[in-house]
């Protein structure tokens, strides 16, 4: 059977992890059994998601948002955070996590999934995140209203977005940044974009989009964060002969 190790370095390549500054540790963060023949994805590691992936006898478990978020000096393990671990440990999983990195990837990302499935072409790097850009901006072809493009989100994201319709008439250029990123809005205004397409929204963004001019649309954290630990799951099927699962736990938010 392929290896633990094995497959996180693979993982890791493929998205130039170390490249990505971030505010957890990526790559492997619990190790568990050497050897995998079932691997199950999800977005956020919690008590629920190890459960799940145990009872489909999952020997790694891969997410999008891991365990250990923060900076500087952590503080002493919560119970909460012993619950989880224990899950881990109780049946031998290992636990890899992957941010900014999956966020960013050309091909299994998040972001680039997004503008696929919303029909927005000639990418171009967008959304500074220390020294790498984790988004993308392209161009809508042909150029479609607000109303039709979010009726594409509707269809291909989440059924129920926020929008702020505060852009011009006509949606060529669109910004796209999954998670929470609507500190990006002018940004995304600045570099010609009729919309910003993100997760979750913050108390500001109904403003910063009206006065900037801009078209925002929040299809939520989770919605628009399923799309790359699915996609790199499928690569590392394909590359090792593990059997993958999705377990989808759907948050609101």
């Amino acid at each position: 059977m392929p290896d633990r190790d094995e497959i996180v370095r693979f993982m890791s390549d493929l998205l130039e992890a170390s490249e990505y500054p971030d505010i957890l540790p990526v790559g492997l963060q619990v190790p568990g059994t050497r050897e995998v023949s079932r691997l199950a994805t999800g977005v956020s590691a919690s008590l629920e998601l190890f459960e799940r992936a145990a009872a489909d006898s999952a020997e790694m478990v891969l997410v999008h948002h891991g365990l250990f978020v923060g900076s500087g000096p952590r503080p002493p393990l919560s119970e909460r955070e012993k619950l989880r671990l224990k899950a881990l440990f109780d049946h031998d999983m290992s636990l890899a996590a992957y941010h900014l990195a999956l966020d960013a990837h050309p091909e299994v990302g998040n972001n680039a999934i997004l503008c696929d499935r919303l029909g927005i072409r000639d990418l171009e790097p967008f959304g500074q995140e220390g020294p790498r850009t984790i988004g993308f901006i392209g161009h809508l072809a042909p150029p479609t209203t607000i109303g039709e493009l979010v009726d594409r989100v509707r269809e291909h994201v989440t059924p129920a977005p926020l929008v702020f319709r505060d852009g011009p008439p006509v949606v060529s250029r669109v910004a796209v940044i999954s998670g929470s990123a609507s500190g990006h809005i002018a940004a995304a205004a600045d570099a010609g974009a009729d919309c910003f397409i993100t997760g979750e929204p913050k108390e500001p963004a109904m403003a910063d989009a009206r006065e900037a001019g801009i078209h925002f649309v929040a299809a939520g954290h989770y919605c628009t964060e399923v799309f790359g630990v699915q996609a790199l799951g499928e690569r590392v099927a394909e590359r090792f002969g593990v059997e993958h699962v999705f377990v989808d736990i759907p948050n609101p938010i």
